[in-house]
């Protein structure tokens, strides 16, 4: 019997699913056996505002990895600040210390799933606190946020 998706009680998402899917028909099917990993997995919940996260938590980061260094924005979108209205966007990034690895992040604002996609692929990269803060930043954007926090939360 093999079992994908929301009956195996891991991630109970649709694309986690797909993924699931299609590594079992390659495996099984395709002569190209392999797995799905369940770590790092981008989501997100489209409330007003939206809210997405992908990697670790701070509490799980820091019963991981030890140390941990947080860094957070409190972003008012320009549209926001022209037009006097006081809405913010608050984005978080989880590094750790010993290695400098952004292990997680999180944001509630506006566009949240979308900008987590992209922050999803660099974690799974392994990308640097210092690689996040190499990159250039499309501005005036949120998520320019995420590569210009330059001071830990203290």
């Amino acid at each position: 019997m093999y079992a994908v998706g929301d009956v195996t009680d891991r991630v109970n998402l649709t694309p986690v699913a797909i993924a699931e899917g299609h590594a079992f028909a390659d495996s099984l099917y395709g002569g190209r056996p392999r797995t799905v990993s369940h770590a790092n997995i981008p989501s997100a919940v489209f409330t007003q505002p939206p809210i997405a996260s992908v990697g670790l938590t701070e509490e799980e980061a820091r019963a991981t990895c030890g140390e941990v260094t947080i860094y957070t924005s409190h972003f008012r979108a320009m549209k926001y600040t022209l037009s006097g209205r006081r809405e913010r966007t608050y984005m978080k990034l989880v590094v750790d210390a010993a290695s400098d690895r952004v292990v997680g992040a999180h944001m509630l604002g506006p566009d949240a799933g979308e900008i987590m996609q992209g922050i999803g692929v660099a974690i799974i990269a392994g990308a640097t606190k210092a690689d996040f803060d190499a990159t250039i930043g499309i501005h005036p954007t949120a998520a320019e946020e995420f590569v210009t926090m330059r001071t830990p939360r203290s």
